[in-house]
């Protein structure tokens, strides 16, 4: 990914948390010259080393597991919101541009075939987006959950490098800045709305990190 040091993020508190956060992820694989790719939950745990771990699961219809299996490398994007920026909010005469956050994670994985830890992980997937309890894998009974475990494909990537490109406006002077995140805040979207935000803690951080 290119990714220019003015818009780069390396700060890992930063990182982990928009994994988290934006944790539907786009799972990159290449087998033979072809490239495939699935869209799946990953969640993102931490090895005893330190090492940061993302668990998924494949359907098993899903033939892209094989390229796990066979040791293909991966590549895992975490998008976070994205929102056009027109350079009519600018002073000077320029272009337009994308703003957006994104975050990729290049790793190996293998394929996870024992049960406990199976359940381990659909267990922290689903306290994960069910905090209350109303799904809890453990109340499944036991002949539904076997059925269904069945039909999915456990794996775990261990993440080899990462990029975090954080494009929020950092290469213009205040007044534009300051007019793009109006402009932005205008629009009915949540994806302006969230670059808007963005763009403003990004700037009080700088700012402060100043004094």
């Amino acid at each position: 990914m290119y990714y220019p040091k003015l818009f780069s993020e390396s700060d890992p508190a930063v990182i982990d948390a928009f994994i988290r956060a934006h944790g539907f992820a786009t799972l990159v694989t290449a087998r033979d010259g072809v490239p495939e790719s699935s869209h799946v939950p990953l969640e993102l745990v931490h090895a005893t080393d330190g090492t940061r771990v993302l668990e998924g699961h494949f359907a098993r219809a899903n033939g892209q597991w094989r390229h796990l299996e066979a040791g293909a490398p991966v590549l895992a994007i975490f998008a976070g919101p994205h929102a056009y920026v027109s350079s009519s909010w600018y002073a000077d005469e320029n272009v337009p541009t994308w703003n957006y956050m994104v975050v990729h994670a290049w790793g190996t994985a293998r394929l996870v075939n024992d049960e406990g830890e199976v359940r381990d992980m659909l267990r922290r997937l689903s306290r994960h987006y069910e905090p209350g309890g109303a799904f809890d894998v453990d109340r499944l009974t036991p002949g539904f959950y076997a059925k269904e475990v069945r039909g999915i494909v456990a794996f775990t990537i261990r993440v080899e490098r990462l990029a975090a490109k954080f494009k929020l406006s950092q290469n213009r002077n205040e007044a534009d800045h300051a007019n793009v995140v109006r402009r932005l805040r205008e629009r009915p979207d949540d994806d302006s709305r969230g670059i808007a935000e963005a763009m403003a803690a990004r700037h009080r951080q700088r700012f402060s990190s100043d004094i």
